[in-house]
């Protein structure tokens, strides 16, 4: 589960330039029309102004045919971490540059500030064998933009939505009087879906975690506890016959991620990679001569 996140396809990134497109009026740009010729041809540089780690210059590379008679030549590839350098080369018509500038400048700066984000937080674990993970806190309508982000950042995609992994939540156990009978025939039943990519359950004591053990689960969710509660919880999972992974969530910060992952547990998931990223400041300059 922490392969490069491979679902961001042409279409996809075809159909978002498109959006952002017409938003920004259907590529009538008055002011170049007004004073760059028509057939006027340039190189520009796409550069990142201070540091940062690369991402989103491959997924719009494959879609750069929205826009006419465009090409890009990468030099620094998506998941580097660079500083002040040119990270890409923006080749064609000065009208069609001037288009879309700003929207290939926002997509950069966004998604970089993804990745950058997520760079902290995995380089703050190092060597402990934690790994960060996403959430399905993203912007709307751009999961999957969010998600390549954070591969990009050495992060580990989380499930990308509701269909492809079951995750049973508080909400879900509320009411439950025998956890452990309901949510098993539960997961009878969803195990059917030969596809999910796992299972998980979310627990947030440790009476909980024992119910939940003995249970055929791939990922058990351990909710917003205590240091304490953790290196409890790795102990009990060690000890029992199943060895699910152990997931830490809930309130994660850069000041706390390493103590976390010290606890012992597999992964731990972090909203704050999409909802908490800066951008990262990113520019498109002529080349003189």
């Amino acid at each position: 589960m922490n392969e490069k996140f491979n679902l961001m396809t042409d279409e996809y990134m075809r159909t978002l330039l498109r959006r952002c497109v017409e938003e920004d009026g259907r590529s009538r740009d008055v002011t170049s029309e007004s004073i760059v010729y028509a057939q006027s041809k340039e190189i520009f540089a796409i550069n990142i102004r201070g540091g940062g780690t690369i991402a989103g210059l491959n997924p719009i590379a494959m879609a750069l045919d929205v826009f006419d008679d465009l090409s890009l030549e990468i030099l620094h590839a998506d998941g580097e971490h660079v500083q002040d350098k040119n990270i890409a080369l923006l080749k064609g018509e000065v009208r069609a540059i001037l288009v879309a500038e700003r929207i290939i400048l926002n997509i950069l700066g966004y998604a970089s500030g993804i990745a950058t984000q997520t760079k902290l937080f995995v380089d703050a674990v190092e060597g402990t064998g934690c790994k960060i993970c996403d959430t399905r806190k993203t912007t709307p309508g751009l999961r999957l933009l969010d998600k390549y982000a954070v591969s990009c950042g050495g992060g580990t995609s989380h499930r990308m939505g509701l269909h492809d992994a079951a995750l049973y939540k508080d909400n879900h156990l509320a009411g439950m009087e025998d956890i452990a009978g309901e949510l098993g025939a539960a997961i009878s039943r969803v195990r059917e879906h030969s596809e999910l990519r796992f299972i998980e359950v979310e627990v947030d004591s440790i009476e909980q975690l024992e119910q939940v053990l003995p249970l055929p689960v791939d990922i058990i969710l351990l909710d917003n506890m205590s240091l304490e509660m953790l290196r409890e919880a790795v102990v009990l999972r060690d000890a029992s016959q199943t060895s699910p992974l152990l997931e830490a969530s809930g309130g994660v910060t850069l000041e706390t991620v390493r103590e976390i992952a010290e606890t012992g547990v597999d992964r731990i998931s972090i909203g704050g990679l999409v909802h908490q990223s800066t951008w990262v400041d990113i520019g498109l300059d002529a080349i003189d001569g």
